[in-house]
């Protein structure tokens, strides 16, 4: 489990088809203090860590199946060597928790839209699958790219987020621009609150 309070900013270093798809990151993170098979959510992606070491800078290794690469921007954007990635290390018992119970589960691909500056602040429209805009709401929670956010409006499939000076500085979100694909991850309590819904 994660929070969507975004840790570092990894660097992708090598990629390497081997029948899954290997990927090196490069972090700030203390490779001594990884564990083989710690999860670490890469742009709000959970993956396994198969390997660390440090060279000029700490890295760890992941394996990525073809389903994951299909069902997020790893595949849509095509991660490539220099691409920078927002990274959270697992929650850990006693751990704040700042944004909100995150998995590491991508739901979808949200699309930017729409970009507009705001005093210092930058207005991010997206326009999310049909299937999960019924999981959106005004001042309710998202994952995007793994950071904690909350939902400014919406709109039928479209929804706005403002992003402070502060979470572009300290994520790759100043990389941003119109028509990135973002990784989605829903609320997991509107997803059950959907879903009692239904019983209801």
């Amino acid at each position: 489990m994660f929070t969507g309070i975004v840790t570092d900013v990894g660097e992708v270093l090598d990629l390497e088809q081997r029948g899954d798809l290997r990927a090196r990151i490069g972090c700030s993170y203390d490779p001594n203090g990884i564990d083989i098979g710690a999860s670490i959510a890469c742009d709000g992606v959970c993956l396994t860590v198969i390997d660390r070491g440090a060279d000029e800078t700490g890295w760890f290794d992941v394996e990525i199946s073809a389903e994951t690469v299909s069902k997020t921007n790893i595949g849509s954007n095509g991660w490539h060597r220099g691409r920078r990635l927002n990274l959270e290390r697992a929650l850990r018992l006693g751990d704040e928790l700042g944004g909100h119970i995150v998995s590491g589960h991508v739901d979808g691909i949200a699309e930017i839209v729409e970009m507009v500056e705001e005093g210092d602040s930058t207005r991010v429209t997206l326009n999310a699958p049909a299937e999960l805009a019924q999981f959106i709401a005004p001042k309710g929670s998202v994952a995007l790219n793994g950071t904690s956010l909350t939902v400014n409006e919406v709109q039928g499939t479209q929804f706005g987020i403002n992003f402070i000076p502060h979470t572009k500085a300290v994520t790759n979100w100043g990389d941003a621009k119109v028509g990135d694909q973002i990784n989605l991850e829903i609320d997991t309590l509107a997803r059950y609150v959907a879903r009692l819904r239904e019983f209801g």
